[in-house]
């Protein structure tokens, strides 16, 4: 058997119950669907957090590197040589490697994971003021990885289309190919601005979409980020008829970059490699579209730390449609790939492996998790059990959920069982001693009287050479 090819689908703001195989009714996702109706869906996948707002930047970082929040550099802004990224991997093991979308990292750290590539956008979001996702500022790829005005372009058309547009040539191009191949395409949908869609996809009418149950106006309480851009898009309180516009258009965005997504896949099929190609289907972060009375992402909630995370491989090919339930982190994803593919894990990835969860679905994979956010937000899950400490200023705030009957993280358990949070608590502690996180909860301002760090005072706090 030849060693297997990979194909990885990466949407950005990507809520796991945005996807109507996975819950979600009023949205229209047939090529997801059919993704998670082939392959293997882990349902309790989260990103392990930012430092700073644009969670995207560690988290892809985090992906490509296999390693943790407090392992990468800089919050991912730079992946330094020392730190192999899963597709430089697979290059040095003979692998034919392309990525086409979006890269929210250095541009080094780009050519060194991929041979070729094209329609790349190097940043974290289309601005509203360039028109967006409509006229998207590309670049073509350069083999010696200077990016500039030689390689910048304006894209004519919707950026899912050219990240499509890009690899669909590519793979066209691998149809008779000898060597594997590793494809990475990473949309830039459905993040905003989606004050444009593009004329293919479904339209949803705002009136005709349910709340989510866990919607509010507002926030209940200051939790550090409530001037975030994120949350400005639609000032707070926000309407009932506010929250269903916002899901209209993001709905919207979501079936458009299905739209593409089937493209991808269907260009796959007609290659003929389909059968021997590993497939994973991920998001970078979630989003919370008017749940909590947040809008954005800068939060650890469900709905914003857990990601969609599927996968379709030769070997399982018989185990359509399996959910597992294991926590994982979305990093765990890099020595996985490693492994199916019969490849040695390099020395810096500390993450963990799925593919005994992938052998034996009943084995334990991690007993819990540890996720963070800025210098204003930690948590820790452990089984069904999930605790949130804030300190705003000074102020700290306190949630308990259980997550097995409240997966909304509708009730507050505090006060009342206050046991079970210090319990919680304590485990918290000892993760954040052991990642090194410069918060400490013994501590009861955090950090230098409640100050609020800027993203430049954090990177100085995590460099890795």
């Amino acid at each position: 058997m030849p060693p297997p090819n990979v194909l990885f689908i990466l949407t950005d703001d990507m809520q796991a119950t945005s996807i109507h195989a996975l819950g979600n009714p009023d949205v229209h996702t047939p090529a997801i669907d059919s993704l998670i109706a082939e392959g293997i869906t882990f349902t309790n996948t989260y990103t392990n957090g930012a430092l700073c707002g644009a969670l995207s930047m560690p988290s892809r970082a985090m992906l490509m590197t296999g390693r943790g929040l407090y392992d990468i550099q800089a919050d991912g802004m730079k992946i330094p040589e020392a730190h192999t990224t899963f597709p430089q991997q697979f290059r040095k093991h003979g692998y034919h490697t392309f990525a086409t979308g979006k890269w929210h990292s250095d541009k080094a750290s780009f050519n060194r994971s991929f041979q070729e590539g094209d329609n790349i956008y190097f940043g974290g979001m289309h601005p509203y003021e360039l028109n967006g996702h409509c006229s998207p500022h590309l670049n073509r790829y350069d083999s010696t990885g200077v990016y500039g005005q030689d390689t910048e372009f304006v894209g004519e058309e919707f950026s899912s289309k050219m990240y499509a547009d890009a690899a669909i040539r590519f793979l066209q191009s691998q149809k008779d190919g000898e060597q594997p191949f590793l494809a990475y395409i990473a949309f830039t949908s459905p993040h905003d601005p989606r004050n444009q869609l593009p004329a293919y996809g479904q339209k949803y009418n705002p009136g005709a979409l349910s709340l989510p149950p866990n919607y509010l106006p507002q926030h209940p309480f200051d939790n550090g980020e409530m001037e975030v851009r994120d949350e400005l898009l639609v000032p707070a309180p926000r309407t009932r008829e506010q929250v269903q516009k916002e899901l209209a258009d993001y709905y919207g965005m979501i079936s458009e970059v299905d739209v593409q997504i089937g493209r991808v896949l269907q260009a796959l099929q007609e290659t003929g490699q389909a059968d021997n190609t590993i497939i994973v289907f991920a998001s970078d972060n979630g989003l919370a579209v008017g749940r909590h009375g947040l809008l954005g992402k800068q939060n650890l909630y469900d709905h914003s730390v857990k990601v969609p995370l599927t996968l379709l491989a030769p070997a399982y090919k018989n185990r359509k449609g399996e959910k597992n339930n294991a926590l994982c982190y979305l990093h765990d994803i890099a020595p996985t790939l490693c492994e199916l593919a019969n490849i040695p894990l390099p020395e810096s990835m500390k993450a963990h492996s799925l593919y005994h969860i992938l052998e034996n679905p009943a084995a334990t994979h991690r007993t819990d998790l540890f996720l963070a956010y800025s210098n204003l937000q930690r948590a820790f899950v452990s089984g069904n059990q999930k605790y949130i400490i804030y300190n705003v200023h000074g102020t700290i705030t306190e949630q308990l959920f259980d997550l097995g009957k409240d997966p909304l993280e509708l009730h507050n358990l505090l006060p009342g069982q206050e046991k079970a949070a210090r319990h919680l608590k304590k485990q918290l502690e000892y993760r954040m001693e052991e990642e090194d996180d410069f918060c400490r909860l013994s501590d009861p301002l955090w950090w230098q009287d409640g100050h609020k760090l800027t993203f430049e005072e954090m990177q100085q706090l995590y460099v890795y050479e």
